[in-house]
């Protein structure tokens, strides 16, 4: 068994962009919905919307706001204008900025067998990183990697992972299986065309999360 264990597997959605979509996501069993904040990328949207997705989301499910590469600053704006209780940080921030932008921050990396020790090392040892995402690509892009690879890695770190990258409904129950992660996120594997999901394929990732947990 990889890591710590928190007992069941948590599922985020990540790249929702509209309010029925994030409710029907948590309506199939969805813990997190991802708020796309990266520009350059097809989930994209801006605060407006990210507060009514966040206004009309049921209690215990967490909206979860999604940046890369921003100044302190910037950061601080956003989550002004956008209150998640959580930021997902996926660029390459320092150490400082991290901090900086903390607590409540989950620090996303590519996962890179050259780099995987110290990438844990360096996120695992800071109070202001909650929980860390290890993903296939530097996001968004339906990469996945060596699941048994990174097993052996995660023996002993006790900071929650969330495991990213080319997860599908076909797919994600090997991943959990491999890793036994804190929590799973999909967003172009429950897609029909980049940036719009759905919502059967939603519904069947959860539910083949829940038969791996099972």
């Amino acid at each position: 068994m990889s890591g710590a264990r928190f007992g069941r597997t948590r599922v985020k959605v990540c790249g929702v962009r509209d309010v029925e979509t994030a409710l029907a996501a948590a309506e199939a069993g969805a813990d997190a919905v991802g708020l796309m904040f990266v520009e350059r990328s097809p989930r994209a949207i801006d605060a407006e919307v990210a507060r009514a997705i966040i206004g009309a989301l049921p209690p215990l499910v967490t909206p979860v706001g999604v940046v890369a590469d921003l100044d302190v600053d910037t950061f601080c704006d956003l989550e002004g204008e956008c209150p998640a209780p959580l930021f997902q940080l996926h660029g390459g921030e320092d150490v400082k900025t991290v901090q900086s932008c903390g607590p409540g921050v989950i620090k996303a990396f590519r996962y890179d067998e050259a780099t995987i020790d110290s990438q844990l090392a360096r996120w695992g040892g800071l109070d202001e990183v909650d929980a860390i995402l290890i993903d296939g690509s530097s996001g968004g892009e339906g990469s996945a990697f060596d699941w048994a690879a990174l097993a052996p890695k995660l023996e002993g770190f006790t900071k929650p992972v969330f495991l990213a990258g080319g997860l599908t409904p076909h797919n994600v129950g090997e991943a959990i299986r491999a890793i036994r992660p804190y929590a799973v996120d999909v967003s172009s594997g429950v897609e029909s065309a980049p940036g719009v999901k759905d919502l059967a394929l939603i519904r069947a990732f959860c539910q083949s999360v829940r038969a791996a947990d099972a």
